[in-house]
């Protein structure tokens, strides 16, 4: 079968997810500059959880470049990896309603993992479809970017019980080396 329906569901429930991530914004209650205090820490996290799925729905983007046709293998894969970003709401808002407290923490740092697992899950699913010559195979080389940020997750999820901020700051670090762009995908399609 072709990716069309594949694409277009991915991107419906990401947008849909990042909609639901913008409704539990907390308002100011008050009019003054003080008032924005009270919801910084839900601002905080939204903010770093919106550019995670912006980086999911880009990659995402990239990935489905190099697939032509899908099996029910990527297919589940895919909703794998759906299912957790849909959690991120979740998390979201629980850690931004307790902020720096280990275990929202922790949990979203749990709820980050799972998606950088699942995405490589779906990798591996592309690439059981296409063969080891593939052209996602060929993109991805050593995938160091794809290997380490689990390795961090998993440091964050730790250092929450010693020190939160840590905890973040790997969080946010692991977004900002995703930031820079991949253009392993582009490279490799240009080239063929």
């Amino acid at each position: 079968m072709g990716k069309d329906r594949l694409t277009a569901f991915s991107d419906g429930v990401i947008a849909i997810i990042i909609t639901i991530m913008v409704l539990e914004l907390k308002v100011p209650h008050g009019a003054e500059w003080t008032a924005l205090i009270g919801v910084a820490t839900h601002f905080l996290s939204y903010v770093l959880s919106f550019v995670y799925l912006a980086i999911y729905w880009n990659n995402h983007h990239h990935l489905l470049h190099t697939v032509a046709r899908v099996d029910g293998l990527i297919l589940w894969a895919n909703c794998h990896l759906l299912f957790w970003l849909s959690l991120i709401p979740a998390a979201t808002a629980w850690m931004g309603e307790n902020f720096l407290a280990s275990i929202p923490t922790a949990v979203y740092g749990g709820i980050l993992l799972m998606p950088a697992i699942a995405y490589f899950l779906l990798q591996k699913a592309i690439m059981r479809k296409q063969g080891a010559h593939s052209v996602l195979a060929s993109a991805l080389g050593s995938d160091i970017k794809g290997k380490i940020s689990p390795i961090l997750y998993i440091a964050g999820i730790t250092l929450a019980f010693v020190s939160p901020w840590l905890s973040i700051a790997i969080y946010v670090l692991v977004a900002v080396m995703w930031l820079v762009p991949d253009r392993r995908i582009e490279n490799v399609l240009r080239e063929s």
